[in-house]
């Protein structure tokens, strides 16, 4: 379990970080959002014993980092794929980290056999694509086989098939116990696979949640209608007449807002209208995290901009 409680950095007058508190707890995977500049890096470094707060606290299962007696047995982090020297070995790599942890060498083909380099361990790490670096600092993450992982940007470099890995591991090692915090700017992969949500903007709390309960409470409400062809006409008209928002669906159907399903469902009964599909429509977390954090945005481009960059 990581737990902060009021945590706060400062550089100057400037607060990158301002009173943050969260519990991430085990069995869970945990999301951590927020837009460039908006303190979760640094978050991620306090936690990890690499800034030291301006106040505040933060700890593993009740202790700060530099208080852990085997650190990497405790807690596996990525916080920079690239932190590693481009002339050593990818099995030399990890050796050093399993040697100085009194980490078994077992442990060390393990991890490579399980993130896909056991063909590519004698090679130097200065040789590997962005994905295999990835797969390379997740393996270093994994070696203690820690009950904490804090990882940062993890599916950066990776393929369709590493980011479908990524999930399924991270769900697994969850559903195992464990506490896993993830930071990632993939919304839709976000999506699939935390379970709760921690979001900041501008250094401090936006909010802490389940990851469903964040998106149907966040949500628009709009209900996808399906009829018989003959009847979507007349189907739109009684809804528009009924106070709804009518939009056509891409997919076909109307896209309804301002109406529950059940009034829908009971409009269409009244007329003797039969429904072909009734379904309750939710935002999607990136729609939602976009319209959330708008305000704390740092660093924004515009669509003028980009006029005036390609005329």
């Amino acid at each position: 379990m990581i737990e902060a409680r009021e945590l706060t950095k400062r550089y100057g007058d400037r607060a990158a970080v301002d009173r943050l508190t969260f519990t991430v707890r085990p069995g869970l995977v945990t999301g951590f959002l927020g837009p460039n500049g908006a303190g979760k890096s640094t978050t991620m470094r306090m936690i990890l014993g690499l800034d030291t707060p301006s106040a505040g606290t933060v700890t593993i299962g009740g202790r700060r980092y530099d208080r852990l007696a085997a650190p990497l047995r405790e807690v596996g982090s990525l916080l920079d794929a690239k932190g590693v020297h481009g002339g050593r070995g990818v099995r030399q790599h990890l050796l050093g980290l399993a040697r100085s942890n009194a980490i078994p060498r077992g442990q060390v083909d393990a991890v490579l056999e399980m993130v896909g380099l056991g063909d590519v361990a004698d090679q130097r790490a200065k040789g590997l694509s962005l994905g295999m670096g990835q797969r390379l600092g997740i393996a270093a993450a994994l070696l203690g086989d820690p009950e904490v992982l804090i990882l940062d940007e993890p599916v950066n470099g990776l393929d369709t098939e590493g980011i479908r890995w990524i999930r399924a591991l991270l769900k697994s090692l969850a559903a195992q116990g464990r506490t896993v915090f993830l930071s990632s700017h993939l919304m839709s992969e976000m999506e699939l696979t935390a379970d709760r949500l921690i979001v900041i903007g501008r250094g401090r709390l936006l909010a802490d949640t389940d990851m469903r309960e964040f998106i149907e409470t966040h949500s628009q409400g709009t209900t996808l209608v399906r009829t018989a062809e003959g009847e979507a006409e007349r189907m739109r008209a009684l809804l528009e007449r009924s106070g709804a928002a009518v939009q056509l669906d891409a997919r076909g159907g109307w896209r309804v807002a301002g109406l529950a399903p059940a009034a829908i469902g009971e409009l269409a009964r009244e007329q003797r209208i039969a429904l072909h599909e009734l379904t309750p429509l939710f935002s999607s977390l990136e729609e939602i995290y976009t319209a959330m954090t708008r305000a704390s945005v740092e660093y924004r481009g515009s669509a003028q901009d980009v006029k005036e960059l390609i005329p």
